[in-house]
């Protein structure tokens, strides 16, 4: 393994060797380089005081160095070059992703970096961006051109506090228990076999910002692990995979593995789940008390919201009506009184996950159906509540759906992360977008207050771990809270995820899981690695990173990713986001059968 060390001043003259040979790699004639020879000379005295590190293989082979130059708040990355027949195995990245941990600890919070223009590309790809005070340097870091230095800048950054409290800034064992968390509420809206919660398991590898070990139900490409790792910087990461193939009990399979169970348990790292099972608190020996959960109930969620308005001191918050119908006798009464009315309903399960159980009914869609009755016939079975239909905003561009996310920690403190945009179709989560200006300025102040609160009512009543509150836009530009989350959630791994690549490519990454990104066609495995690595690949040319988040999806019959993208503006983003989709749409073009040519 490559590792790197400080560099030590004896050590100047072949430093300088090297420098000159990378520098020569890309074509340079031999008048261009001995003009560039004095600037680039490293002198036994500068060793130290440029705080020059170099990466050295297993056999103190040197392959390439760098330097941090300058002092907080700003400094500059003075040399970063790779022995040339090293260029391209790793190198510069382990070398660039050093420099920015060593910014931190010395409290740089601006990097600047000027790249050869053949080097832009790298840049780029580490999340370095091009410098705004210079758009002829803007204009070439986009090309790599002209044969000039091309200026960019990093904002190195600490990883979040919130990410810190989370894990204790530490590693952690990562269970992907949600089908057995689903299972627990019983609903007749959570499909029994949990098949679809078996590929949103593979989220455990993005239950914190740095992971130990992932704990899987169904197997998992060995590639899909390898890829994320590098795209996220992880090593050392084990995977135990293929516990479950069926059924929701996860954490009994390794319960059942004392092995594996003291592996697990015995390295003194926490063990972080999807949400709380009573398996779970037996694997760690922590107290189950079911009772913790119960705001996991739309109806309890909802009362909780209407207490905490009552007391005031949150004038943007406005809450739904809502009625629990005793039998489908009393909801269908309830939703033909509404239609009536001319008014749309919300029909909800007492529990579901990503929109299953609920369902939006318009007056309209009663009257087709042939009643009330009709409606329901096609609903799960089980208890329903009735819901008024919150009104969006007029324009159909507008932000609608929006969603805090908190943590209480084990001594019932309350940790803000942030809110995000939400991506709902038909009352059905698609996927989320996190980091700078993801959520309207106006909407912000208003979720986070209120999320604090929630959060604030649940350590009160004895909850501990992850939680979240969603939210929808009325009319008038209101915030309506509509349920809450005891568990982690999709936007919950797009803030890991943005935690992770701000301590790792610098602060402001904009972060957008979709859940679920349609396969022009199935893949075997190889050939779904290949094009993985492509799409990191193209990403990486944009300035954004490409990590695919559910793999699983992709041997199902009809074919789907589930994917996160990230980069540091929303232009940036949509086009990782656009090419993604169109690259996973296009694998099916392969196996069309050519057209005949014409006689």
């Amino acid at each position: 393994m490559v590792k790197v060390r400080a560099a030590r001043a004896a050590e100047a003259e072949a430093l300088t060797g090297l420098v000159m040979r990378s520098k020569a790699h890309w074509g340079y004639d031999a008048a261009f380089l001995a003009a560039c020879a004095p600037e680039l000379r490293i002198r036994p005295g500068e060793v130290t005081a440029r705080r020059i590190v170099v990466a050295e293989d297993p056999q103190g082979t040197v392959l390439g160095l760098a330097s941090l130059e300058g002092s907080a708040p700003m400094a500059m990355l003075g040399l970063l070059f790779v022995e040339p027949s090293a260029i391209g195995q790793g190198v510069g990245r382990l070398l660039y992703r050093d420099v920015l941990r060593r910014a931190v600890e010395q409290g740089v919070r601006r990097l600047v970096i000027d790249s050869d223009p053949h080097a832009a590309g790298f840049y780029r790809a580490m999340g370095a961006v091009a410098a705004a005070t210079d758009p002829t340097a803007a204009a070439d870091a986009a090309a790599g051109r002209n044969g000039r230095l091309v200026r960019f800048e990093a904002a190195p950054a600490p990883l979040a506090d919130w990410a810190r409290a989370w894990t204790g800034g530490g590693r952690a064992v990562h269970v992907g228990n949600v089908a057995e968390f689903n299972a627990q509420f019983g609903d007749s809206s959570l499909d029994r076999e949990q098949a679809a919660a078996h590929h949103y398991a593979c989220l455990a590898a993005f239950y914190s910002p740095s992971p130990s070990a992932l704990v899987l139900p169904r197997a998992v490409p060995a590639g899909w692990t390898g890829l994320v790792c590098r795209q996220l910087g992880w090593t050392g990461v084990e995977v135990y995979d293929g516990l479950v193939e069926r059924g929701p009990g996860l954490v009994d399979a390794v319960r059942a593995r004392p092995a594996l169970a003291a592996r697990l348990t015995g390295a003194g790292e926490p063990l972080v789940p999807w949400g709380l099972t009573r398996p779970f608190g037996q694997l760690t020996g922590q107290p189950w008390r079911p009772g913790e959960l119960r705001y996991e109930s739309k109806a309890a969620a909802h009362g909780l919201f209407g207490r905490i308005l009552a007391e005031g001191g949150h004038p943007q918050i406005v809450l739904p009506a809502q009625a629990r119908a005793a039998t489908r006798w009393s909801a269908a009464r309830l939703l033909a009184a509404r239609a009536r009315a001319g008014r749309s309903t919300v029909l909800k399960s007492e529990h579901g996950v990503g929109g299953s159980g609920t369902t939006v009914v318009t007056a309209g869609q009663v009257r087709a159906a042939g009643g009330a009755r009709a409606v329901l016939r096609r609903l799960p079975r089980g208890p329903l509540l009735v819901e008024e239909f919150v009104e969006g905003p007029p324009d159909p561009a507008a932000v609608r759906d929006l969603t805090y996310d908190g943590f209480v920690d084990a001594a019932g403190g309350v940790h803000e992360v942030g809110a995000a945009l939400m991506d709902v179709t038909a009352g059905a989560y698609r996927g989320a977008t996190v980091g700078p200006g993801a959520v309207p300025e106006w909407a912000e102040k208003p979720i986070l207050a209120f999320g604090g609160a929630v959060g604030r009512e649940l350590a009160a009543s004895g909850y501990r771990g992850w939680f979240d509150v969603d939210f929808v836009v009325d009319a008038a530009g209101r915030l309506a809270p509509t349920e809450t989350n005891l568990r982690l959630t999709g936007p919950s791994v797009a803030f890991m995820v943005a935690a992770r690549l701000d301590a790792l490519r610098g602060a402001g990454h904009l972060v957008r899981i979709a859940d679920r990104v349609e396969l022009g066609a199935r893949l075997p495995e190889a050939q779904l690695d290949e094009l993985c690595a492509d799409l990191a690949r193209a990403c990486a040319d944009l300035g954004a990173v490409f990590v695919p988040a559910i793999p699983t999806g992709a041997f199902d019959p009809a074919p789907w990713l589930g994917v996160l993208v990230a980069a540091h503006s929303v232009d940036a983003l949509d086009a990782a986001e656009a090419l993604v989709r169109s690259g996973a749409a296009a694998v099916g073009a392969m196996f069309d059968a050519p057209t005949p040519a014409a006689p």
